[in-house]
């Protein structure tokens, strides 16, 4: 296999990944973003639709509400601890790499 990978960084089945700590967790802390990012938004989707064909069950419509809410929630917990990352490590600590 030809290894394309920018240096500090090498080749694996997954594609190229950084051999450093700090470059492999900022790495896959962003995928995993991504995926929270994606699940949330279906169930924001699967709760539009609950709400949408409730036709006045308040059952449903309280179980659509949830939905949203707890993907909305989810989301901003995500990309809140991503944040609060950036900040202890960055600003507070002054660990190298990162900020």
């Amino acid at each position: 296999m030809p290894n394309n990978c920018p240096p500090g960084e090498v080749a694996t089945d997954l594609g190229c990944v950084p051999t450093d700590p700090i470059g492999f967790v900022e790495r896959f802390y962003a995928i995993g973003l991504g995926f929270i990012g994606m699940v949330g938004v279906l169930f924001i989707i699967v709760g539009g639709y609950y709400i949408i064909t409730s036709a006045g069950n308040p059952e449903r419509l309280a179980t659509g509400r949830s939905f949203i809410f707890y993907a909305l929630a989810g989301i901003m917990l995500a990309v809140l601890g991503f944040v609060f990352i950036q900040i202890v490590t960055g600003e507070v600590l002054r660990i190298p790499g990162f900020g």
